[in-house]
């Protein structure tokens, strides 16, 4: 019988190779399913007895420090492991269930940082993203949900400043995605007391340039970034929002005036990751076009900066004002690339909110 380690490296391996996202452990009345998150898809894998899921899902999370005794609650856990000649970042996340506990690993390829032309699929993007990263101080904020690569974007912005403009960047993350010898890293520890507003705290006596803040989760972390802006840093951080529009409407929510947010944000971002028509392949690709190493995503993004942004403040400080404000959304911007023949229609269905009429 092969041993528990090597089935876990097997599996492992395997999604390494198929560049998966994520490892689903889904526990079923006929046997545990191995899944994996490619290009978006859940792709089912194999079967597991339930006495080889347990013991696999124990040795996981025995390696990323989790206590293996516990299954009532959930729990997380991080590792860092190199398989099939690659560093890779393990976060795991378990969850009670009605039949067995599950679990999900999300997996972070330390992989080269990426020039900011290679992720948008427009280039005129790129272009106003670069100036935004050009200002002195104030807040550019990205969203999207999760896996729309927002932590990319913003690691290819953290490079550019470094590299062109000579900035000095230190960053906060939950865990440290992309380890960089060119920015100072500081990993957030909440069990240590570093929460994101301690650490935000901290970094602003250490003389920077440039602070990315990788999420804003509460009032206390808003209103700090906010104050931090205000007083002469470049803050990039991200929040999960629908749109553009959202992530004001949730700094408002945390406390932060209007005119605090209208002297400290210079933009807003909402992205997404666009699956790519292959130029080979009609329909599904082939599984040998899959593994080849063609760029299979871009990121469309919806910016909202300049007049289009004061103007969205200016209604918003109308409690009575209805008027609406003509930008380019994101279903403008994935409409153009379906016309444009760069993705399927299927993106634009899978992507794109449509309000149900009433």
């Amino acid at each position: 019988m092969i041993s528990i380690e090597k089935t876990a490296e097997k599996i492992l391996t395997r999604a390494i190779q198929e560049s998966a996202s994520d490892i689903h452990i889904f526990f079923r009345r006929e046997g545990p399913l191995i899944q994996f998150r490619i290009d978006n898809r859940l792709v089912p894998q194999e079967t597991l007895s339930f006495f080889e899921a347990e013991r696999l899902i124990a040795h996981l999370k025995f390696l990323a420090s989790m206590d293996i005794g516990e299954k009532r609650r959930p729990q997380s856990g991080a590792l860092t492991i190199n398989l099939a000649n690659q560093v890779v970042g393990l976060r795991l996340s378990t969850l009670p269930t009605a039949h067995l506990e599950s679990l999900v690993i999300r997996l972070i390829p330390q992989q080269n940082i990426l020039p900011l032309e290679q992720l948008s699929l427009f280039p005129n993007t790129v272009q106003k993203l670069i100036a935004l990263l050009k200002h002195s101080h104030g807040m550019l904020i990205f969203t999207g949900p999760t896996g729309s690569g927002k932590t990319t974007t913003l690691y290819s912005l953290l490079h550019h400043a470094h590299e062109m403009i000579n900035r000095n960047i230190i960053t906060l993350e939950d865990p440290i995605e992309n380890v960089s010898e060119k920015v100072l890293q500081v990993q957030i520890n909440e069990k240590a007391g570093i929460t994101y507003s301690v650490g935000l705290k901290a970094v602003l006596r250490h003389d920077p340039d440039v602070i990315m803040v990788g999420e804003v989760r509460d009032a206390e972390t808003a209103k700090i970034a906010v104050r931090a802006a205000l007083t002469g840093h470049l803050i990039l951080t991200t929040m999960h929002t629908r749109d553009a529009k959202g992530a004001i409407s949730r700094l408002l929510e945390f406390g932060v005036s209007l005119l605090e947010v209208e002297q400290s944000l210079i933009g807003v971002t909402a992205q997404r990751l666009v699956e790519l028509r292959c130029l080979t392949c009609k329909g599904d690709c082939a599984f040998a076009c899959k593994m080849t190493a063609r760029n299979k995503r871009a990121s469309v993004y919806e910016l909202l900066y300049g007049k289009s942004l004061a103007e969205v403040l200016r209604i918003m400080g109308d409690e009575e004002g209805t008027a609406t404000v003509s930008y380019r959304q994101l279903k403008d911007e994935i409409g153009k690339a379906v016309a444009m023949g760069y993705v399927d229609s299927g993106e634009y269905e899978r992507l794109v909110y449509h309000e149900t009429k009433k």
